[in-house]
């Protein structure tokens, strides 16, 4: 194990413990192994929603979590397009058009099983590649230091959901990236980022909306090198590997 993926670990079972211990943790339980959801989540998506990246945006990614349901609906809500990627990004990504959903039923598409109900489905790269430019990313986070390094569950599929965005010109460096966390999953302490970790722009918690402090670079695209087994299969991800 490197020291990078030991201090991770570390912070991720702290937050998570401590997320039990202040009852701050909400549904689905325990927190543990998750994006976990929080009291809360729905301030912290006010935050997002009161900035001009928001209100600017037509095309948004956001992470198929439960402390972000309340972004997704918003989203539909808007008529916003939202792209949702399908967990571990097995079945590739879900593109959701407001205008082609029934008003009474936004509320259930912004659920997995909802979004896999009224989504189209792109688990390749010529259907995803037709979604054009997304203009605003917000994800979830375990743990995000004040600098902009954000840590997932520890899979990795956060920071390849990007790398396929990236790789395919869907996405840039100056993609604006929004995580939404309770407070005490903001810590002060500076986290390793290495080279695969796409860090954020603005942190959204239920009482401040932070600007990170070293929000770049981010990843220049989808790193070979750090696929596995199963990664490696994952059909939009072999399909890009395949022209690399």
């Amino acid at each position: 194990m490197t020291e990078a993926k030991r201090v991770k670990d570390e912070v991720r079972k702290r937050i998570w413990d401590l997320m039990v211990e202040l009852g701050i943790a909400t549904f689905p339980k325990p927190p543990h192994g998750r994006i976990p959801n929080f009291i809360g989540a729905d301030l912290a998506a006010g935050k997002v929603f009161n900035t001009d990246l928001w209100r600017e945006s037509k095309v948004v990614e956001v992470s198929p979590d439960s402390p972000q349901r309340p972004v997704r609906y918003r989203a539909l809500l808007e008529g916003k397009t939202l792209l949702m990627p399908t967990p571990k990004l097995k079945e590739g990504f879900l593109i959701l058009n407001p205008n082609e959903i029934p008003k009474n039923a936004l509320n259930e598409a912004s659920t997995i099983g909802g979004a896999f109900k009224y989504g189209i489905l792109a688990s390749d790269i010529k259907t995803l590649s037709r979604l054009g430019k997304v203009d605003l990313i917000i994800t979830g986070s375990v743990a995000v230091d004040i600098y902009g390094t954000r840590l997932g569950k520890g899979g990795g599929y956060s920071d390849l959901e990007y790398a396929v965005l990236k790789e395919l010109k869907l996405v840039d460096e100056n993609t604006p990236i929004i995580t939404t966390v309770h407070d005490i999953q903001l810590i002060k302490d500076k986290l390793p980022r290495e080279k695969h970790d796409v860090p954020v722009d603005l942190i959204a918690t239920p009482t401040k909306l932070h600007k990170a402090l070293e929000p770049t670079p981010k990843p220049k695209g989808l790193y070979k090198d750090l696929l596995n087994d199963e990664t490696k299969n994952i059909r939009i991800i072999k399909q890009l590997t395949t022209l690399k």
